[in-house]
């Protein structure tokens, strides 16, 4: 196992952050770590990179105890925390060559992470030259430098606009390849995008951990659509497995199917058939989004 956690609590004054949570990640595996905001995670996230002592329980990295083998812990994780901790004066193989520095390690691989992570160009400009999205790949490319063979990154794509979205997961999903990742984030498409596995958090308990492969093969989903006119809803609950219809707004509509099959090319003949014009249609993991609700509501 690469994270083993057992029976981790933590408070905090009068507030249990954590409350005997417990699971293991094999080696390789991509898991999004999700809740609400306030839920525990970053705690959690903490607590595996020695950052914090849990109460009671254990935990181990890479078979290396959290509270006894704290160095062999950092050694083995790359750590991402929510808000980016960088150097903005200073240039970015300047920085990665100090991060080197800490980690007592060569300088060669300096090279290796600008080029693995997207960086190479804009490699020779100070660090509050960059977008945030270039300032997320250099905290990628320091928590890559001494080639762990665990990465834990706490919403690493907060405040990104959507480019950088995609450029970012595409990235995490590339270095998941060859490394185990726990991410956590309260986005569903984040997890969606990058993840083989969901563990949901609320309110310091474990409340579910399921393959996504699983939630996938639900017999249910929800297309969402908006049309430029509105629309009887007793009209849209004649296409055919339609289990409910809901309009959240406006000229837009959640259409619920009890089917596996994707139901976006009915929805797109009904609006052609209607003379009407769709605005957005997309598919929601009907599965993934009611099971984060009623969990964490």
């Amino acid at each position: 196992m690469s994270i083993t956690v057992t029976n981790i609590t933590k408070t905090f004054g009068p507030q249990k952050a954590l409350d005997d949570v417990s699971f293991s990640i094999n080696k390789g595996e991509i898991v999004g770590f999700l809740g609400p905001n306030g839920a525990g995670k970053s705690t959690m996230m903490r607590i595996l990179t020695t950052y914090y002592k849990a109460d009671t329980g254990d935990a181990e990295v890479n078979g290396f105890d959290v509270l006894t083998s704290e160095t062999d812990v950092q050694k083995s994780i790359g750590y991402l925390p929510e808000h980016n901790p960088l150097y903005l004066e200073m240039y970015v193989k300047e920085y990665l060559a100090f991060n080197a520095d800490v980690y007592q390690i060569s300088k060669s691989k300096i090279g290796e992470v600008i080029e693995q992570t997207g960086l190479t160009p804009e490699s020779h400009k100070k660090i509050g030259q960059l977008s945030k999205g270039y300032r997320q790949r250099v905290g990628l490319a320091a928590a890559l430098l001494h080639d762990p063979e665990v990465l834990i990154l706490d919403e690493p794509t907060t405040g990104l606009d959507p480019n950088q979205l995609v450029e970012i997961r595409k990235l995490i999903r590339e270095i998941g390849k060859e490394k185990t990742i726990l991410l956590s984030t309260h986005i569903m498409k984040e997890v969606e995008a990058v993840c083989d596995r969901v563990i949901i958090i609320s309110k310091g308990k474990l409340v579910a951990d399921k393959k996504l492969e699983e939630l996938r093969e639900s017999e249910e989903q929800i297309i969402e659509v908006e049309f430029d006119y509105r629309v009887e809803e007793q009209l849209l609950n004649q296409l055919p497995n339609v289990s409910n219809v809901k309009n959240t707004g406006g000229f837009v509509y959640e259409i619920t199917f009890a089917t596996s099959k994707d139901m976006r090319p009915a929805v797109f003949d009904f609006a052609h058939d209607n003379q009407l014009k769709t605005l957005q249609l997309s598919r929601k993991n009907k599965n993934l989004e009611s099971l984060f609700s009623e969990l964490t509501a």
